[in-house]
């Protein structure tokens, strides 16, 4: 097999913001359809379960009569979202951040007093967390990061400098000015740690690849954006690779037009590793790329992507009982083209400690090598990481799920399981 081949290794207070009329929705088989007995809007959350009165919605199928064919899709995506690795490599001036003293200065005095308040890290937010110098910069970042080329990288966070408590809600408090942090894990983790834990990647059924040393194929988490802070480096690998999803769309259209057409069919189960509320399906059925619903009249939106290829190739448990079709060979051949491609026009760059990459799950794919920790008794690798939601009533992507206009829209939200802040991976 070739290097780059795709194989399952051995290694597989609330913000002051408009508020959405939208309800949650029920944990039935379906996933769309409303039971009234559990009609409940997530901004409206018990704040004895979730103290900033927001609960995550968690994951669902699309609206399947939202979903567009691929007649409909553009043969080649233009504007600022396409980009080339050519355009940014050895010019880090136009995609790199260094914080300022003085804004280093700001974030410290504020982490400072939201600690000696007493308010719980789960409770963080805009609101609480002022900003004044600092908050200019990031709402010119966070429209770059929506709507612009979908990435930065700041630099000279004091992560090494701070305690862990101080790292988290520094990182934390910057991260409530660029969207919603959602729930992670079935465990309501909405600060997660990057970090091998033990876990073994080849029981890709059940093991999350965060918690192991393993390789991250090209993918997009469950957030709109994902934020990666460096707190200690590998001893080899680690590294980071990112891509247009609109430049791989444009090169496919080009290339490989039948593996882009089979991109765009509903026909793709994706694994959710039993993070499953209660009467909800094990799994959800989605395309990878999508077009964003129409709006006002006017025709669809922007091509946008989810996407993991550990979730579509862990179902085997159900597919070998005929729950599910198993992967079709040409699906195989589609997930490997577009690993392939996505690899051939990636950027790469290395997190150095103190380093925070903030990374669009819309129109981006991103992927990290394979790593080796440095022997014990040093710090293993470990990255805090925030998952967060930029809603459509917000400036968000339009969506076809059900959840679009949900304030913490996606993430990963088990029953009312509240949210939780470790300071270190549990």
């Amino acid at each position: 097999m070739a290097p780059g081949a795709l194989a399952v290794q051995a290694v597989s207070a609330v913000p002051n913001f408009t508020r959405s009329p939208i309800s949650s929705y029920s944990n039935n088989n379906n996933n769309n359809v409303t039971n009234t007995k559990q009609i409940r809007r997530n901004d409206q959350a018990p704040r004895s379960i979730f103290p900033d009165g927001i609960r995550t919605s968690g994951q669902h199928n699309p609206i399947y009569d939202q979903l567009q064919p691929y007649s409909a899709f553009p043969k080649e995506v233009t504007g600022p979202t396409v980009w080339h690795k050519e355009d940014y490599e050895d010019k880090p001036e136009r995609w790199v951040h260094r914080f300022s003293s003085e804004e280093i200065d700001e974030l410290s005095a504020t982490a400072d007093a939201f600690i000696a308040s007493g308010t719980p890290l789960t409770g963080i937010a805009k609101g609480n967390f002022p900003l004044p110098l600092l908050s200019q910069q990031l709402a010119r970042i966070r429209s770059d990061l929506v709507d612009g080329k979908g990435f930065v990288l700041f630099k000279g966070f004091p992560a090494d400098r701070w305690g862990p408590h101080k790292n988290a809600v520094a990182y934390m408090g910057l991260g409530t000015y660029l969207g919603y942090f959602v729930s992670q894990n079935g465990r309501g983790h909405v600060l997660g740690h990057v970090k091998d834990v033990g876990d073994d990647p080849s029981q890709i059924h059940r093991v999350r690849i965060y918690r192991t040393t393993a390789r991250q194929f090209f993918h997009a988490d469950d957030g709109d954006l994902v934020g990666l802070l460096c707190v200690h480096r590998a001893l080899e690998g680690g590294e980071s690779d990112i891509v247009s999803v609109h430049n791989v769309w444009n090169t496919l259209q080009r290339e490989h037009p039948d593996v882009a057409e089979l991109l765009t069919q509903p026909i793709w189960y994706f694994d959710r590793k039993g993070e499953v509320s209660e009467g909800q399906e094990p799994y959800t059925k989605q395309p990878v790329l999508y077009l964003e619903p129409a709006k006002d009249g006017k025709g669809p939106g922007r091509l946008y992507s989810k996407w993991d290829p550990y979730y579509v190739r862990s179902l085997t448990r159900y597919s070998d009982q005929g729950i599910i079709p198993p992967l079709s060979d040409a699906q195989l051949n589609a997930i490997q083209v577009l690993e392939d491609t996505c690899q051939r026009l990636a950027l790469h760059m290395v997190l150095e400690v103190g380093d925070i990459q903030f990374v669009s799950n819309c129109h981006l794919l991103h992927a990290r090598t394979a790593y080796k920790d440095y022997p014990a008794p040093a710090p293993r690798r470990h990255l805090l990481r925030l998952w967060l939601s930029t809603p459509e009533i917000e400036g968000g992507w339009r969506l076809p799920f059900p959840d679009s206009k949900e304030l913490k829209r996606g993430g990963i939200q088990v029953n009312d399981t509240p949210p939780v802040c470790p300071l270190d991976a549990e």
